[in-house]
């Protein structure tokens, strides 16, 4: 077996559990201190970036910000348009893996942006824009490598790759790494499970999520806008939705995956964020991520126990 680190120890949060998204007027959002504090409190040992805006510009700056709170860097979500023959992404993915390497952070988490606000519409691919998305891929891929980093395409409802045909899409058609992101890819349409069983060697990181399949439904058939089933509720914490959260981290662990495990439950929270007296009230996000990491940590705990058992039984 592989020396890796244990499981337990690779649980990482992202800020979107606390409602701070890059989604102009998305609900109340909870200011660095606020969410850094806790995610500490919660026994959590690292973090992604956030969206811009909610750690400090300079690349240096960022790193010290986490610091400060004690808290490792995991990632960054960078949504840019991948499709667009007159676009190119490079730059803007380039000043966001400045930002990581000061941190010495591992990951960037692309999305593949429509170039409009919001994820409750997208256009169709034709196939200009599919050579363009998937050639643009490979050039972000060997230009994080060059920087020591490892890129990832993050399906996302609401981008140009949300569904589980169009993951395999970008996974035939070129060499990034895949960030199964469980609840973006079912509520697209995708099997994560099934993702997560013949393609581990692809994966290279994880959003974990659970999902309330009712609301995923009424997304898919349209009778829901993907904010309003967020707002909703859409997303639970690990182990109270419909997805297999053991099923996944099992074929991952099982093939040898040593990355991270973000928690994320995408989380709309009550109350304007231009407005600070609606804060009291916005929510508590504390319960659903505390919930989340038992939730991971006792599938964990399960992974090990056959071999210990084994040990017991000697050479029975």
């Amino acid at each position: 077996m592989t020396d890796r680190t244990p499981l337990a120890e690779r649980i990482a949060a992202a800020p979107i559990s606390w409602g701070v998204c890059e989604v102009p007027g998305w609900g109340w959002q909870h200011q660095p201190p606020t969410v850094l504090t806790q995610m500490r409190e919660l026994g959590i040992a690292a973090t992604e970036f956030g969206p811009d805006g909610f750690l400090p510009d300079d690349p240096q700056a960022k790193a010290d910000t986490l610091a400060e709170y004690g808290l490792a860097a995991v990632g960054q979500f960078v949504p840019v348009v991948l499709h667009d023959p007159g676009v190119d992404p490079l730059p803007v993915v380039e000043a966001a893996m400045a930002g990581l390497v000061a941190a010495h952070a591992s990951t960037v988490v692309l999305a593949a942006a429509t170039g409009a606000q919001g994820y409750d519409a997208r256009p169709e691919l034709d196939a200009t824009g599919w050579s363009t998305l998937l050639g643009n891929l490979d050039r972000i891929s060997d230009a994080a490598a060059g920087q020591g980093l490892t890129a990832t395409l993050h399906p996302h409802v609401g981008t140009m790759v949300e569904s589980g045909e169009e993951t395999d899409r970008v996974l035939d058609g070129s060499h990034i790494g895949l960030c199964l992101d469980t609840g973006h890819l079912l509520i697209g349409g995708g099997d994560p499970v099934r993702v997560a069983q013949e393609h581990p060697e692809r994966i290279a990181h994880m959003h974990l999520k659970d999902v309330d399949l009712a609301w995923a439904r009424k997304v898919q058939e349209g009778s829901a806008s993907y904010t309003d089933a967020v707002a909703a509720g859409m997303y639970v914490a690990l182990g109270q939705g419909d997805i297999d959260v053991a099923a996944i981290v099992s074929a991952l662990e099982g093939s040898g995956y040593a990355g991270w495990y973000v928690l994320e439950q995408d989380t709309v929270l009550a109350g304007d964020p231009a407005d600070p007296t609606t804060a009291k009230g916005a929510g508590d996000p504390v319960t659903d991520v505390r919930t989340s990491v038992a939730h991971l940590v006792e599938i964990a705990e399960g992974l090990e126990a056959p071999s210990s058992h084994l040990d017991q039984r000697g050479d029975a």
